[in-house]
């Protein structure tokens, strides 16, 4: 009879260990792997006023969760497009002297329309449309 109440001594022990070993685990991997949340679809955001941007001049703009590039090309002409670069996700700029977008992770150039003109990028940034209304400049996704 002894060796039944050893056996159960030892499930037992096992069992209290596995569950212990379980919950500091558990937690961790939790922690290290977040949930998954559907990200809020943005398909039209307000980029300031007009008077904000000079003439051929860029802003950074929050698009939803990754920035846009505003530019004002003209008094009346502005272009938007993403300011995230498609070949290691930097985020671009707007060069006034050159008239250029460009990337300083590997020093890519673009157009104001967001083809590339040099460097390694596979393609070119998203463009964007852009809309005034009233004395303010609205950026959204292109149908």
């Amino acid at each position: 009879m002894p060796e039944g109440r050893r056996s159960i001594v030892h499930w037992l022990l096992k069992g209290g260990f596995t569950a212990s070993v379980a919950s500091f685990v558990y937690p961790a991997l939790r922690f290290m792997i977040p949930p998954s949340i559907p990200e809020a679809s943005v398909n039209e955001v307000a980029a300031g006023k007009i008077t904000d941007l000079k003439v051929n001049s860029g802003k950074i703009v929050k698009f939803g969760s990754r920035p846009a590039l505003l530019i004002r090309a003209g008094e009346t002409e502005f272009k938007a497009v993403s300011a995230v670069c498609t070949h290691l996700n930097c985020t671009v700029q707007y060069q006034d002297a050159s008239h250029q977008i460009w990337c300083a992770c590997h020093n890519a150039f673009y157009d104001t329309n967001g083809k590339v003109l040099s460097g390694p990028p596979p393609g070119p940034l998203e463009e964007f449309t852009v809309r005034v209304r009233g004395d303010e400049v609205v950026i959204s996704k292109r149908a």
